[in-house]
């Protein structure tokens, strides 16, 4: 399994809900803590979400953990 796939849907799930709602990565990592290049590399598959990122990565976006697992 790759990363890629690892990440999925999450990964997916935020760029969607970015798009949808006109969001700049960089405001997402800012609020989840993370640095721009380092949600880049989680939403190009370079590098693994780890637990702890994903609710942070929810609260950013103003949904539950479980829409990014939708």
């Amino acid at each position: 399994m790759t990363i890629k796939e690892n990440n999925s849907p999450v990964a997916e799930n935020v760029e969607r809900i970015m798009k949808q709602r006109g969001i700049k990565q960089s405001y997402v990592a800012a609020q989840a803590g993370l640095s721009s290049s380092a949600l880049c590399d989680i939403l190009k598959g370079r590098r693994l979400i780890k637990a702890g990122e994903v609710p942070r990565l929810a609260k950013a976006l103003n949904v539950s953990p479980n829409d990014l697992y939708a």
